[in-house]
């Protein structure tokens, strides 16, 4: 899972001076100044511990307000799955599982995808900032740049990550190692920026972030 945030626009470098600290610099800029994202994504896990590869899609959306960091992950395949967070507790809905899990937002901190999105998270605090390894660049280096972020914490589950940075600064691409080999790819596509709110009611919007269970859900408390 993974897991962000108009004053001016940061543009791509377009020539080859264009290092990994300037990309992350720029992509900081524009997450930082980001009030709300939505986007449709498309899921790939593969590795050996997983078994056969696993695909997943849906929409998410996240919303910065008042202090707080809420989003919205809904899966519509292969399963429907809900993760919902109103920046006091998070809840992941299996609907194959007929269950309802619920736990503190605080726990979603040291996921670092999430973290970022949320617009918690600093790259150049968080993570190391190196060149992409040569199998994972970009076909076309002029459409897609791309950086490794390596996590400084040793507590990470994460052995790195390969961001797929656009020329408007956001990204389209996200591509997670684990420590096992197990590679999770998103791709990002119809990306929106701080329209969550638009033409919204403040009750309209918060019922993007309430998720209630059908009956006979079993909720469980962590």
């Amino acid at each position: 899972m993974l897991l962000v945030f108009v004053a001016v626009t940061a543009r791509a470098e377009t020539g080859p001076a264009e290092y990994p600290e300037n990309i992350a610099s720029r992509l900081q800029q524009r997450y930082d100044i980001m009030r709300s994202l939505t986007f449709n994504f498309n899921q790939d896990i593969r590795g050996e511990m997983t078994g056969r590869p696993r695909q997943g899609s849906g929409h998410a959306t996240f919303l910065k307000n008042n202090g707080k960091a809420r989003m919205r992950w809904d899966y519509v395949s292969p399963d429907r799955q809900v993760l919902i967070s109103d920046g006091v507790t998070f809840s992941m809905y299996f609907a194959s599982l007929k269950q309802l899990i619920i736990s503190p937002a605080e726990k979603l901190d040291t996921d670092l995808t999430y973290s970022f999105f949320a617009g918690k998270g600093v790259l150049k605090r968080d993570f190391y900032i190196r060149p992409a390894d040569e199998e994972y660049k970009a076909d076309d280096e002029s459409i897609l740049k791309v950086i490794k972020i390596i996590p400084m914490t040793q507590q990470s589950q994460v052995q790195d990550i390969h961001l797929y940075v656009a020329a408007d600064s956001l990204i389209r691409r996200i591509m997670i190692r684990d420590h096992f080999s197990t590679v999770t790819v998103l791709n990002l596509s119809d990306i929106e920026v701080d329209k969550v709110t638009t033409g919204k009611s403040p009750e309209q919007v918060e019922t993007i972030f309430t998720f209630v269970p059908p009956e006979g859900t079993e909720i469980i408390h962590q």
